[in-house]
């Protein structure tokens, strides 16, 4: 038997997950994926249909950015289970504390509208052992 409100709060869970997620565009014709697109990168057709991806995302290439503002913060180049890689800036961590092979999803809450894609780690940042 379940409890009374509990549906509701399924319901609540999933709509976070949606959320999390990523849209990305598959080629119908060779099946690459991408991300924010027009056409294929491979076969240049304009033939896409949008899928939706977990968000989580493995960190390939870090570096730490002072460009444009006076505090410093995290871009990486970061490797999605779907097949495609994005730059996308680093939160929830020091920028110099972010590591090649970390994983990481996206901030819920946080839409495309700026023009970047903003993560946060899912690990916590590790500690640097100098010894």
């Amino acid at each position: 038997m379940s409890q009374p409100g509990t549906d509701s709060l399924a319901v609540g869970v999933d709509e976070a997950a949606q959320e999390s997620g990523l849209t990305y565009q598959r080629c119908r014709w060779c099946g690459t994926a991408s991300f924010r697109r027009l056409l294929c990168p491979v076969c240049a057709s304009s033939d896409l249909e949008e899928e939706r991806s977990t968000g989580e995302g493995v960190v390939i290439r870090s570096a730490v950015v002072h460009r444009y503002t006076r505090v410093a913060r995290n871009e990486s180049l970061i490797r999605f289970p779907e097949g495609f890689m994005f730059r996308c800036r680093v939160v929830g961590a020091a920028p110099h504390l972010v590591w090649v092979g970390a994983r990481v999803r996206p901030v819920a809450g946080t839409g495309l509208d700026a023009g970047e894609l903003v993560v946060e780690l899912c690990d916590s940042a590790r500690h640097l052992d100098w010894h």
